[in-house]
């Protein structure tokens, strides 16, 4: 998990990432470090449904920890 996330771009997406690898790091479990990091986007995007914001978190951490892609990823439109 200990990879280098600084070629994200968006600020939010980063903040989801990182935040997700550094719970699971600490010994949080998956479903918990999930809903923090669903709960950190809505913070960057408090317009954002649940279920939209879920989805996002959910394909961030699919594409970035769980198969660790570098390449670009769909969501928000923010910098």
């Amino acid at each position: 998990m200990g990879h280098d996330f600084s070629h994200i771009t968006r600020r939010c997406e980063r903040a989801v990432v990182t935040a997700y690898r550094e719970l699971r790091e600490t010994g949080n479990d998956d479903l918990s470090s999930f809903r923090a990091c669903t709960a950190l986007y809505r913070i960057h995007h408090p317009e954002s449904s649940v279920s939209e914001a879920r989805r996002l978190v959910s394909e961030w951490i699919d594409h970035h920890v769980v198969r660790g892609e570098t390449g670009p990823t769909d969501g928000c439109e923010c910098p």
